[in-house]
């Protein structure tokens, strides 16, 4: 492994280091995918990646619909726990200045992404949020939602499935 941009190993995980190479071929943890036309189309990182029902949902496609709404200035979409699906989409969502949070634009929002990707990768919940969580290069952070998703998820199977 002679490639000088290529990360040494994991600090004190030789099993996790170990696992990261196929051969000389550094396994990335991102998917992709290829269309009809032989286009490559980016899906998102594995450990991001959504599965509902059988289906694998990558992120980037959601939210780029969802971003595509003029009341939408940001959003970030994961997986949330769900008894019936494994995981559904959950959306967290920035709304641009002039636009106020409600059960009607979420529908809306809901039904654009419907228009706009298989209806399968549409947010069955939606939560509007004031700012994101950030990692440390400014990015948002899915680990940190993905955390508050599965808390939500558990305040409402500890109210006995109530919100």
């Amino acid at each position: 492994r002679d490639d000088p941009t290529l990360f040494i190993e994991y600090w004190r995980q030789p099993e996790r280091t170990a696992a990261m190479f196929l051969g000389d071929w550094a396994l990335t943890g991102d998917y992709a995918r290829v269309d009809e036309d032989g286009y490559f189309w980016y899906e998102g990182r594995r450990d991001d990646l959504i599965k509902s029902a059988g289906y694998r949902i990558g992120p980037a496609e959601v939210e780029d619909s969802l971003v595509s709404h003029p009341a939408v200035e940001e959003a970030a979409v994961v997986g949330a726990a769900d008894a019936e699906r494994g995981q559904i989409v959950k959306a967290y969502v920035r709304l641009t200045a002039g636009w106020n949070a409600s059960e009607a634009l979420a529908e809306a929002l809901r039904v654009h992404v419907r228009n706009n990707l298989a209806v399968y990768k549409y947010p069955r919940l939606i939560e509007f949020v004031d700012a994101f969580p950030l990692t440390t290069t400014g990015k948002i952070s899915r680990k940190d939602l993905r955390a508050r998703a599965a808390a939500a998820a558990s305040d409402v199977v500890g109210n006995g499935g109530r919100p």
